[in-house]
């Protein structure tokens, strides 16, 4: 639910590619799968690292990581760092994406659950919607109202089974607000000039572990370098497969799909990371929070591929 971010929101903002033709291969399906499953598993593998260090410090640290590696991959690939409005679009995006929203999902993962979380961020197609109408980006159409009406009906069906069972209100809702933040940032990356994936990914991971350092200090968290295979290894794990693998994949994928089609990962991603916070962590979320989740996903649907034109004309 990023490959910038790990997260499918943060994940999905990458070059949008027009595909004439999809090309439907084992190479493809076996990208597709790849990125639904670890993007299912960032959650599970944030959940983790909470347990031996600061959760926000630990966003900075995989952040401070994340940045360098990919500007190295910028520099292999030819790539060039963005100026003017592509700049400040790539600052905003560091700061509400990867810094922002992760720092309250982090904090928030201490006490959600790995697959509520998942879901909240599932509505990040909804929002999306929402705040390109609000800055001009496209005109609110009716079955992004009705998404946006379901889908956060199921939210408030979401907190209300979550705190029936003594989950902090403050923590729900402050996962709930980074899924927006990095729906918000997509649209504003929508209306600035396009620019290469890995120079965007350097700046906002800079950026994103500079707030998430300002974030860990104002939470009074203890700041200590992780230690063994507890501390470090949901923070590698993250930056391999979520910042670098998972969004290598998808801006692949992205020039063999359409992105409609590639977009149906939202639908999937939550799924998976529910069932691994089942069966890894023993999560069972109260009967309300399944029927929320569904939902949003109900929602997503609906946004996704309500309003969907015929295959020959949709970019």
């Amino acid at each position: 639910m990023g490959a910038s971010s790990g997260k499918m929101g943060a994940s999905m903002v990458g070059p949008s590619h027009s595909v004439q033709s999809e090309v439907r291969s084992p190479a493809t399906y076996a990208a597709f799968v790849a990125c639904c499953l670890i993007w299912g598993s960032t959650f599970l593998a944030i959940r983790f690292g909470t347990e031996s260090v600061a959760p926000v410090w630990g966003a900075a640290i995989r952040l401070a990581i994340a940045a360098p590696l990919c500007l190295l991959v910028m520099r292999l690939t030819g790539g060039a760092l963005p100026r003017g409005q592509a700049l400040h679009a790539a600052l905003w995006f560091g700061f509400l994406n990867l810094g922002v929203n992760f720092a309250l999902l982090y904090w928030g993962e201490q006490t959600v659950p790995s697959g509520t979380a998942a879901v909240l961020y599932a509505t990040i197609p909804i929002t999306t919607g929402l705040f390109s109408a609000i800055l001009g980006v496209q005109r609110l159409e009716r079955l992004q109202m009705i998404s946006a009406v379901i889908g956060f009906l199921g939210v408030a069906l979401i907190f209300s089974g979550e705190l029936g069972v003594g989950a902090p209100a403050p923590a729900l809702l402050g996962v709930f607000t980074g899924a927006t933040c990095a729906a918000l940032s997509s649209v504003i990356l929508k209306r600035a000039p396009p620019q290469p994936p890995w120079a965007l990914n350097a700046i906002g991971a800079a950026v994103g572990a500079c707030v998430c350092f300002v974030g860990s200090v104002v939470f009074g968290e203890v700041r200590e370098l992780p230690r063994g295979v507890a501390g470090w290894g949901p923070i590698l794990y993250l930056v391999v497969l979520g910042n670098l693998g998972a969004y290598a994949l998808f801006t692949w994928l992205l020039t063999k799909w359409k992105v409609t089609n590639a977009s149906v990962m939202a639908l999937i991603i939550p799924v998976i990371a529910v069932a691994l916070g089942s069966l890894v962590k023993g999560e069972a979320p109260p009967p309300a929070t399944y029927a929320g989740a569904a939902l949003v996903l109900v929602g997503v649907g609906v946004a996704l591929f309500g309003g969907r034109k015929p295959a020959s004309a949709t970019a």
